[in-house]
């Protein structure tokens, strides 16, 4: 009896010690389905300072055909980089009309920074090569990025 009081309350306390380790982006965040030249894409919501931050640090994986739409409160010149981030990325940069602006290749777990070419509202993470894979480059139109939630800080 008194041997399983004990291993429930370890269990407990593990439980506990461990929680903190969940990255903040396996929360459930809202989701919005977007198309890009006929390609249907599903992409979480990242609409706070939190959710941004967080972004998609701590994955090991991306189902196929989704990813990570940031939202930003106003459009402004922005860069991204891949701290604590496994799966390689391709991200977009999108303006307040819902254009791409320039699309770049991030290397997983690297620092450098890959800045947005113009004033952007918006950026979409994807599995590295997604865009490229679809012929999508900068100048096409997101469609559904309306529907998107509002960025809330």
């Amino acid at each position: 009896m008194r041997n399983s009081s004990v291993l429930r309350g370890l269990f407990v306390a593990a439980l506990v010690w461990a929680s903190p380790a969940v990255p903040a982006c396996a929360q459930e965040l809202k989701t919005v389905e977007l198309g890009i030249a006929g390609h249907r894409l599903v992409a979480e919501v990242a609409a706070t300072q939190a959710t941004r931050t967080t972004g998609l640090m701590n994955r090991f994986s991306l189902k196929p055909d989704h990813g990570m739409l940031f939202v930003f409160p106003e459009e402004q010149p922005m860069a991204f980089w891949m701290h604590n981030t496994y799966v390689p990325l391709s991200i977009a940069f999108i303006a307040a009309d819902g254009h791409i602006l320039n699309i770049e290749d991030m290397a997983p777990l690297t620092e450098s920074t890959h800045p947005s070419r113009g004033q952007a509202l918006y950026a979409l993470e994807m599995k590295k090569g997604w865009f490229a894979e679809r012929g999508i480059s900068a100048g096409a139109q997101i469609e559904g990025i309306d529907k998107a939630p509002k960025a809330r800080e």
